[in-house]
């Protein structure tokens, strides 16, 4: 395996797994306005996807630093 081939494949995943663990911030986003009915609702699914946030936008960040 050549460097190039590495590096393409290496940017590659760290996209694909941006966009696989991302779906899930989008979907909570999307149905924000439907399910939430409250304030309190809001807050319960916006703090559901805390945890994995930082995380996504770090694969994001390190696959375009790698480009």
């Amino acid at each position: 395996m050549t460097l190039a081939e590495f590096w393409f494949v290496l940017v590659g995943f760290l996209f694909a797994g941006y966009f696989l663990l991302e779906g899930f911030d989008f979907g909570v986003g999307m149905l924000l306005p439907v399910l939430a009915r409250d304030d309190t609702d809001r807050r319960v699914m916006i703090n559901t996807i805390g945890p994995v946030w930082d995380m996504n936008e770090t694969w994001l960040i390190v696959a375009g630093a790698s480009l």
